[in-house]
């Protein structure tokens, strides 16, 4: 028989007998001779051990991400986007640095919320005329300082100072009026930078709708109340000019001696906080619970997502009341903000007189 293996040399020949692996079986005859295999050793098998600083390294990514993961649940949000970054990088990332934003709980729908979020784009409106001083609010419509008010809080005035929320004073010059809308433009002098507050959309406001109305009553700056929208289209008739004896709209009279201190108005064919004269106009309102007080006229009405509805105009006071007793009763008017939006450009061409 050939033999079809070439000859090897083997440090120990095939017996019988003398190992683990032999059998009855006797060897192949003619064949070579070949030795078993050696006895199965574990320990020859076992992975070389790592060396200490491998092994401190290889772990590093998972303790990296544990600590990650702890202090992402201690500030809220981004665990996932920071466990990603360590996990797809397994070298050691000491130096490497995460961007990220810091987002704080949303407030939406609160009425803090929409204070905080609106109050630093309304302010305070002092007119000075030969009758004395009176104080309105306003609504900041640019960052460059475009400011919408009611006609009644500037008619008539020979200075306009404004007071932002956080306290700067500016002097204002009257841009446009428009009498028959009971609305006026003014612009601050030398401003930027302001926040310009976001105009709504009052066609889709509901009676119930939750408001906030934000304005300058009796000269408190930035007050904040709350309510809701209590009907629509309300015809309100107010008057077109400064009435003898009276004080401008809704503001604190400071210059009158038993001048009244609310804008006349009237609705339903009765008059209220006085005569409205013979000038006068009449235009669709917002009816609201909010409480509105001398000194909101030209401020804002507010929905729950920040944004303009309306331009406070008008309140009920009892017939008795008059200046600085006058209180709300729950029964205040606002110009929707689809009309201011609607006057706007004539306003910027000069208004209407």
């Amino acid at each position: 028989m050939t033999d079809h293996y070439p000859a090897q040399s083997h440090p120990q020949p095939y017996t019988t007998g003398a190992h683990p692996y032999d059998t009855a079986a006797p060897p192949f005859d003619g064949g070579p001779s070949y030795p078993p295999p050696p006895p199965y050793d574990p320990v020859a098998h076992e992975e070389p051990a790592q060396p200490a600083a491998h092994r401190a390294r290889a772990r590093r990514p998972v303790a990296l991400i544990a600590a990650v993961a702890l202090i992402a649940a201690v500030v809220g949000g981004g665990t996932s986007a920071l466990v990603q970054h360590f996990a797809d990088n397994g070298s050691d990332s000491a130096g490497s640095a995460v961007n990220g934003t810091t987002v704080s709980r949303t407030t939406a729908g609160t009425v803090a919320g929409v204070a905080q979020a609106v109050s630093p784009s309304i302010v305070e409106i002092n007119a000075t005329t030969s009758a004395g001083e009176s104080t309105g609010s306003g609504v900041i419509i640019t960052s460059d300082g475009e400011i919408i008010t009611n006609n009644h809080v500037i008619a008539g005035a020979d200075t306009v100072k404004v007071r932002l929320d956080d306290g700067t004073a500016y002097t204002a010059k009257v841009v446009g009026t428009d009498p028959d809308k009971d609305l006026a433009l003014i612009k601050l002098d030398g401003a930027k930078g302001l926040k310009a507050a976001a105009l709504g959309d009052s066609g889709k406001v509901k009676v119930g709708d939750e408001v906030v109305a934000i304005g300058s009553p009796e000269g408190l700056t930035g007050t904040v109340t709350s309510g809701i929208v209590s009907a629509l289209d309300r015809d309100v008739t107010v008057a077109k000019d400064q009435a003898p004896g009276q004080g401008q709209g809704q503001g604190q009279d400071q210059g009158q001696q038993g001048g009244g201190g609310n804008w006349p108005f009237e609705f339903g064919g009765q008059e209220f906080n006085g005569d409205t004269g013979s000038s006068k106009t009449t235009y669709k309102a917002l009816q609201t619970d909010a409480s509105l007080n001398p000194g909101n006229s030209g401020g804002a009405l507010i929905n729950m997502n920040g944004e303009i509805i309306g331009i406070n105009s008008a309140m009920y006071s009892p017939s008795s009341a008059t200046g600085s007793t006058a209180g709300s009763v729950g029964l205040g008017f606002a110009i929707p903000i689809d009309t201011v939006k609607g006057d706007l450009d004539a306003l910027r061409d000069g208004g209407s007189s």
